[in-house]
């Protein structure tokens, strides 16, 4: 059952954004399953052994992705070609969503939380 703070956020959304978001929950489904989804800081975010695993959020013109100070370190190379933030990146609606590396940064945080 989804958290009805997770719902409210995603009725804010629709179209692009939406699908991306929902993607993204998707694909954190797959490689953490245990993972716990909530509303926190503002953006969708799980924990996975009560220890953040990712955020993430839209916005007008992207989805940023926090992938906290490891999943960005661990996949800088990747990453540099997005714009980037303190702790984030900004997946631009008008460009595929990589979803093979979106996969790879959550397996990879939730093996360092397993």
């Amino acid at each position: 059952m989804t958290d009805p703070a997770v719902q409210e956020y995603l009725d804010g959304f629709d179209g692009e954004v939406l699908a991306r978001l929902e993607r993204i929950r998707a694909i954190v489904a797959d490689e953490a399953p245990d993972a716990v989804e909530s509303l926190s800081y503002g953006l969708l975010g799980w924990k996975l052994n009560k220890k953040p695993l990712i955020y993430t959020g839209g916005f007008a013109q992207h989805v940023g992705l926090y992938a906290t100070p490891q999943g960005h370190e661990a996949f800088e190379k990747e990453l540099a070609g997005y714009k980037q933030g303190k702790g984030s990146v900004q997946l631009p609606l008008d460009e595929p969503l990589p979803e093979d590396l979106i996969r790879r940064i959550v397996a990879f945080r939730a093996e360092a939380l397993g």
